[in-house]
């Protein structure tokens, strides 16, 4: 899509050949059919550089504080970084940490913003149960309840 459009809204000149429109699209597809698992495309301005690395890192040592409080309900990574083109899908990676987990894929520089990348959860699991339970587990935990 990126291209493509780049392309279709640009100019033709005998010769030269396709000539394209001088603007920046960032966009990124999904079809999914699926019953559980909330697939979404993120771009993030960052405030300062950092190359894929650096933010795989980030994501890969980022510990919640249900996980520092070792709490029955978090997971042992919030964060899972997967490095594969087609990753993450939900049929393989929503039940990720016992469905706990967000796995993350798909990093790449974004042409508006700093870069993109996609990301899946359980959105029953992890999004309303799990959620509640884990969020119980730290108002305990923390003598709120």
């Amino acid at each position: 899509m990126e291209s493509e459009t780049r392309k279709m809204l640009g100019t033709w000149q005998e010769g030269q050949g396709f000539t394209d429109a001088p603007i920046v699209v960032s966009a990124q597809c999904n079809r999914v059919a699926t019953r559980e698992g909330h697939l979404e495309c993120v771009s993030v301005e960052l405030e300062s550089a950092a190359s894929p690395q650096e933010i795989i890192l980030a994501w890969q040592n980022y510990t919640s504080e249900a996980q520092s409080l070792q709490l029955p309900g978090a997971p042992k990574q919030a964060l899972i970084y997967r490095p594969e083109p087609n990753r993450p899908q939900t049929l393989l990676d929503r039940d990720a940490g016992h469905g706990m987990s967000v796995t993350i894929g798909r990093l790449r520089p974004c042409p508006i913003l700093s870069y993109k990348f996609a990301l899946l959860g359980h959105n029953t699991i992890r999004g309303a149960a799990g959620g509640s339970i884990l969020n119980a587990e730290l108002c305990v935990s923390k003598g709120l309840i």
